[in-house]
């Protein structure tokens, strides 16, 4: 447009200098330069224009990189800080766990500092433990903010059977849309709302000690990071629950019968005067029975005394069958001597259960080197505070009854007077 601007006067002149005044065409043709100096200094503007475009492109994206290599580092910064934490709230753990003695303490503990790290008000908490004598999966302890849980699937779900398994961790994003899982087959096993979850496996060796699992009722509430937590927590843990496992046996060693697996009279001990002392409280009464197998020896002599320890494990195991409620206590009092603590029962009703022992014992059949043979047992009862209002003279009365019972032919029951 500055070009042409220019031309059309210059048109102008040349017409004027050709027909009127010849010295206009000097001015044609300076007006000729001035338009060549400018379209040369227009094409020298227009590249320093592109030039400094493209300049201005270049900051822009060297300031976008910036920019986003910022935005990583401050990624990277945060991501440390929040490791930092986490490695802090773990060192806490661990000292948690380090002052934790039984398997109980320490499945609490650990179910109640790992709510603490996930920190959210719906996420739920779960320990499984094996049972070393059964073999099976089992709730060691649940928690759901500050408060236990129960929960129905005592043995796991679909996702707990996985883990064990595959013995790998497990993270479900959303349970509604996973393939693995059918959830419709939960219905019957969890009434709860798992939309979400983690788990890992706490693993000693090659051997699986249990799951550590937290889930959640929304979906896509865990991430990665989430679950590599978690498989840290669970590595670092796992040694805290087998020494609480190994100091659990050691206790049991101290107070139970390697044999039959029952108590030993030292903890009996510890238990009748407690049992004593509640009942004073509550009122009410208790029994105690001393059980002793008739002519044991005669067991030892004709059939040796592995045979002996089989009769005597036989009988343990009838013992804890029979005796089942909550609070019973079966102990080994010494020898071929057992005897039951009977917390909240009437002498009456433990006379009663004590006769169907006998009858069960006489009836049962026990193969001892290739032939059946049978034992008997006899019993005596004592209770409190009827018989007696100190431990070893109820002690003293029930064993007196046994005498009773030995002196008036065996296979009998006897109570004190």
């Amino acid at each position: 447009m500055v070009v042409f601007s220019f031309l059309l006067p210059l048109a102008g002149f040349f017409i004027y200098a050709a027909k009127y005044h010849a010295a206009f065409f000097f001015l044609a043709a300076a007006l000729v330069v001035n338009i060549i100096l400018l379209a040369a200094f227009h094409r020298r503007l227009s590249k320093k224009q592109a030039i400094i475009t493209l300049q201005k492109e270049e900051y822009f994206e060297k300031t976008n990189l910036l920019k986003a290599e910022l935005g990583q580092e401050w990624q990277t910064i945060e991501s440390f800080r929040h490791k930092i934490v986490n490695y802090s709230q773990l060192k806490n753990l661990i000292e948690k766990l380090g002052m934790c003695l039984s398997l109980e303490e320490t499945s609490t503990t650990l179910s109640v500092e790992v709510n603490k790290l996930f920190g959210h008000k719906d996420i739920t908490v779960i320990l499984y433990l094996f049972h070393s004598t059964i073999g099976e999966l089992g709730i060691s302890s649940s928690q759901k903010g500050q408060m236990q849980v129960h929960l129905k699937a005592k043995k796991g779900d679909l996702f707990d059977q996985w883990v064990v398994k595959t013995l790998n961790p497990l993270m479900v994003e959303d349970a509604n849309s996973d393939f693995r899982f059918d959830i419709d087959k939960m219905s019957q096993e969890e009434v709860r709302q798992i939309r979400s979850l983690i788990s890992a496996p706490l693993m000693e060796a090659n051997k699986i000690l249990g799951i550590l699992r937290v889930d959640s009722p929304l979906p896509q509430h865990f991430t990665t990071d989430d679950l590599r937590f978690l498989r840290t927590i669970a590595d670092l843990t796992s040694i805290a629950v087998e020494n609480a496992q190994l100091y659990q046996r050691l206790e049991e060693l101290a107070i139970k019968d390697g044999l039959t697996g029952l108590y030993l009279r030292r903890y009996l001990m510890e238990r009748l005067e407690e049992e004593i002392a509640r009942g004073v409280r509550s009122k009410y009464e208790l029994s105690f029975l001393m059980i002793d197998l008739d002519r044991f020896k005669q067991y030892n002599d004709t059939f040796g005394h592995i045979a002996g320890d089989i009769v005597l494990r036989n009988l343990a195991q009838v013992l804890v069958e029979h005796f089942s409620r909550p609070g019973d206590l079966i102990c080994r009092y010494g020898g071929e001597e057992f005897c039951i603590l009977l917390p909240d029962c009437p002498k009456a009703k433990a006379a009663e259960l004590a006769e169907k022992l006998r009858q069960k014992m006489q009836s049962q059949e026990i193969m001892l080197r290739r032939q059946k043979t049978h034992v008997t047992i006899s019993v005596g009862v004592a209770s409190f505070p009827k018989d007696a209002r100190l431990k070893e003279e109820l002690i003293f009365k029930a064993d007196a009854a046994l005498y009773q019972a030995k002196e008036g032919g065996r296979n009998r029951v006897c109570l004190a007077s």
